[in-house]
C-alpha cells in the first residue's frame, strides 16, 4: 500500500481504524454495537432515533445510513453521543470503552482469525470488560452466546439488561406482527409498562434490533424519554444493503441485501419467505458467497438457511482477501440443497440477471445476497425484467 509505505518513511504515526474512532469519541458518550449479525442495523436505529429527538448524535457505521448518505458523520461535542459499530473480526473492539455497550449476539464467525468459537467468546468476554465504570451492557437473551455472554459479565460485576422474546428476559419483546415491509411488536419494559413498536422495515431481527435500540437510547442507556426514542425508530427507512428495496418490475420486487454469514442469511431468507409469501409469489435467491474459509467452515449451514427458498442461484465464491482453496466452491452448498431436493444451480455471473427474468413471475420476490460485488446484479435483474 503506497500509502502506508510513504506514512511510514515520513514517520507519521500509522493507526489501526479502530484506534483512529477512538481517538475521534474522546470526550463524548460512546455507544458500541457488536456481534455476528445485526451490527449495522441496530446502530444506524439508534442513530436516526437520536437525531429524531434532537440530540446531535456522531456515528461510525459497516453501512451507509440512507437519511444521511454516508457510513460517519461527526457531530455536537463533547457529552454528546457517539454511535460507534464494533467490528469484531480481528478482535479491535476492545479499545472504545463505551459507556452502553450493545451484543446482539455471539456466534462462530471469523474463524480464519480466531480459529474456533471460544476464542470468539473470550474476545467478547474481554469485550464487557472494557465496559466504563457505572456503564451498562444490553445484550439479546433469545441468542444463546449473548445471554451466556450477559450472565458472565453480570457474575463479574458489570451492569447488564437483556432483552428478547424469552421469559427470562428483562425486556420482552411480545405480539409480534408483520405486514408486508413494515413491522410490528409491544415492549414489555423492565417497569413492566408496554409500549408500542412500529417499524418500516421488516422482519424480527428488525424488531430485535429496534429493541436494543430502544435501550440503548431511552432510560436504560444514555437516558431519553422512551417514547421519544420509539417515535425516533418508527422514521428509520433502512440502511444500503439491508433488505435495501431496488425496485419492482412487471409485479416482481428485488431486495439486496449485504448478509454474508449464516445467521444474517438465515435472517434475511425467513423475512423474504415471509414478504413472498404475503404476495402469494415465489422466493428466488442469488447468494454469492463471500471468503473460501467461510464456505468451507459453513458450508452445511448457508444450505440449511437457503432451503426455504424457492429456488437458489449460486454464483462463485468472492475471495475479498483471500487466495482461492482447492476443491472449496460454491458446490459445497449446491450438494446438500440436492440432496434436499431443493431447485438450485451454480451460474455464471453474467447469465444471472437474464435467466432470473425469464423465470420470475408477478408477486415472486428476488433476493440477492451477499457481501460482494453480487449487489451489481439488482439493478441488471430489474433491467432484465423490463425487457423481457
Amino acid at each position: 500500500n503506497v500509502e502506508l509505505a510513504a506514512a511510514r518513511a515520513a514517520g507519521i504515526p500509522v493507526l489501526h481504524r479502530s484506534q483512529a474512532l477512538a481517538a475521534a469519541a474522546q470526550g463524548r458518550r460512546r455507544v458500541t454495537i457488536a456481534g455476528a449479525n445485526g451490527k449495522t442495523t441496530t446502530a444506524s436505529m439508534l442513530t436516526v432515533a437520536l437525531r429524531h429527538v434532537g440530540v446531535p448524535a456522531s456515528f461510525a457505521l459497516g453501512g451507509e445510513l440512507a437519511t444521511a448518505g454516508t457510513n460517519a458523520e461527526l457531530d455536537g461535542g463533547p457529552g454528546d453521543p457517539f454511535v460507534i459499530e464494533a467490528d469484531e473480526s480481528d478482535g479491535s473492539f476492545v479499545v472504545y470503552r463505551p459507556e452502553v455497550a450493545v451484543v446482539t449476539n455471539v456466534q462462530p464467525d471469523h474463524l480464519d482469525f480466531f480459529g474456533d468459537f471460544e476464542r470468539v467468546k473470550a474476545a467478547y468476554l474481554e469485550f464487557t470488560r472494557t465496559i466504563e465504570p457505572g456503564g451498562v451492557l444490553i445484550a439479546c437473551a433469545d441468542d444463546p452466546g449473548s445471554d451466556g455472554l450477559a450472565a458472565a459479565a453480570e457474575a463479574a460485576g458489570v451492569q447488564t439488561l437483556t432483552y428478547g422474546r424469552a421469559d427470562h428476559a428483562d425486556v420482552r419483546l411480545t405480539d409480534v406482527m408483520f405486514d408486508g415491509l413494515n413491522s410490528s411488536a409491544t415492549i414489555v419494559d423492565i417497569d413492566g409498562e408496554e409500549r408500542a413498536l412500529r417499524l418500516g422495515v421488516p422482519g424480527l431481527h428488525n424488531l430485535l434490533n429496534a429493541t436494543a435500540a430502544y435501550l440503548a437510547g431511552s432510560t436504560a442507556g444514555l437516558g431519553h424519554e422512551p417514547d421519544a426514542i420509539l417515535a425516533g425508530l418508527t422514521a428509520f427507512d433502512g440502511t444500503r444493503r439491508r433488505f435495501e428495496r431496488k425496485g419492482e418490475v412487471r409485479g416482481v420486487v428485488v431486495i439486496d441485501d449485504y448478509a454474508h454469514n449464516v445467521g444474517k442469511v438465515d435472517a434475511v431468507i425467513s423475512t423474504a419467505r415471509a414478504l413472498a409469501d404475503d404476495r402469494r409469489g415465489e422466493l428466488i435467491v442469488v447468494f454469492q458467497p463471500h471468503l473460501y474459509s467461510r464456505t468451507r467452515d459453513f458450508a452445511t449451514g448457508f444450505a440449511r438457511a437457503l432451503r426455504p427458498a424457492d429456488e437458489v442461484v449460486l454464483l462463485d465464491i468472492y475471495g475479498a482477501r483471500e487466495d482461492p482453496v482447492p476443491g472449496v466452491t460454491s458446490e459445497l452448498i449446491a450438494a446438500p440443497l440436492r440432496e434436499a431436493d431443493r431447485s438450485v444451480r451454480v451460474s455464471p455471473r453474467e447469465e444471472v440477471p437474464a435467466g432470473v427474468a425469464s423465470r420470475a413471475r408477478t408477486g415472486d420476490v428476488v433476493l440477492i445476497v451477499g457481501a460482494g460485488d453480487v449487489t451489481e446484479v439488482g439493478p441488471e435483474v430489474l433491467t432484465a425484467l423490463g425487457a423481457s
